[in-house]
């Protein structure tokens, strides 16, 4: 082999040992790009979920409350009228034992 052909091949061998080393600095680059993108795209993803959380939260106790309330409401409204009815009961069951009183 010639020295021409030699130093050509050298050559041709320091070139791929350089772009070898090129394209795995730059594989490594990009990898740290990618983890740093997805690290962000996590962190973004979990304090959405927080906000979300936070917010399904208020309105469930919105709701709760709301419901509470009705409840409350009707709950009230059935009380009067068991008291109602029993203040009628209360005073016709007074008139039937004074009655029996006076009559025995």
């Amino acid at each position: 082999m010639s020295f021409e052909a030699i130093n050509t091949i050298s050559e041709a061998e320091g070139s791929a040992k350089d772009m070898k080393s090129a394209a795995e600095a730059q594989a490594k680059e990009r990898i740290a790009k990618a983890e740093t993108a997805g690290k962000a795209a996590v962190e973004a993803a979990l304090v959405k979920a927080a906000s979300e959380l936070k917010e399904l939260q208020a309105k469930a106790d919105e709701k709760a409350k709301a419901e509470a309330a009705d409840l409350s409401a009707t709950t009230e409204n059935k009380k009067a009228s068991l008291r109602a009815r029993a203040e009628d009961r209360i005073d016709k069951a007074a008139e039937l034992v004074v009655e029996r009183i006076v009559n025995s």
